[in-house]
């Protein structure tokens, strides 16, 4: 619905009477007062898409209420050319993005209401007009944060950082257990290349390693045979 100023009908002309929502109430206006006064209402239309930006055009209105709708895309920033808008009701919408920071030079805003959005990032300086609104022109959209709201935007920006650490963290142990493989593939090599050299250069030790190598395996070999026949000889006597 919108209202703006006509000129006079003469006495005779049947007087017009007309529902308004402005400031969160309704009103029922009639008479010389259209003439003075300039505002729209299109609440509770079933309304959908983005809000039009050549809204923010309309300097002289004085009440603009698209509440009750199913109007998405963001809040635009030609808003703040609304100069003499007392009353901006955006409430219960599918609006998304951020509270354009231009809507603090709205002097003579005294009603605001953008609740039950799905707006994120932090409310607009709780200054001029803005500093007499209350967490009501606010509730409803959990990804808002700041004054006068309860959420402290620090907090709800701080999870993101949480995932990183993680991440770090297991980048970090992977590092480490690839560091610590190769330093002990590379000494287990080393180890086995100085035993090569020095049996090759000394002839003395090289006899004595393989004397020691034919020993164990001779060992070895008896111990298996003998348990062999103990076993053998067990069952035999069993």
């Amino acid at each position: 619905m919108i209202m703006s100023k006509t000129r006079r009908y003469p006495d005779s002309y049947m007087e017009e009477w007309i529902e308004f929502t402005t400031k969160s109430v309704s009103y029922s206006y009639g008479g010389d007062i259209l003439e003075y006064m300039s505002g729209i209402d299109l609440s509770c239309n079933r309304l959908t898409g983005q809000i039009p930006l050549e809204l923010g055009n309309l300097s002289e209105i004085r009440s603009l209420n698209l509440s009750h709708n199913k109007l998405i895309g963001v809040i635009p920033s030609s808003f703040s050319k609304l100069k003499q808008i007392e009353s901006l009701d955006l409430s219960y919408n599918n609006l998304t993005g951020r509270i354009p920071i231009q809507l603090v030079e709205l002097n003579f805003l005294e009603v605001f209401s953008v609740a039950h959005n799905n707006l994120s990032g932090s409310t607009p300086d709780p200054k001029a007009q803005f500093g007499t609104f209350d967490e009501s022109s606010y509730e409803g959209n959990p990804l808002l944060c700041g004054p006068p709201l309860q959420n402290n935007c620090s907090k709800t920006e701080s999870p993101p950082t949480v995932p990183t650490t993680t991440d770090n963290e297991g980048e970090g142990s992977f590092m480490d257990t690839y560091v610590f493989c190769v330093s002990f593939l590379v000494s287990y090599v080393i180890v086995l290349l100085g035993i090569f050299v020095v049996l090759y250069i000394n002839p003395y030790w090289r006899q004595a390693w393989f004397s020691f190598i034919e020993s164990c395996i001779t060992t070895f070999r008896y111990s298996i045979v003998g348990n062999f026949l103990e076993l053998y000889i067990f069952r035999r006597c069993a």
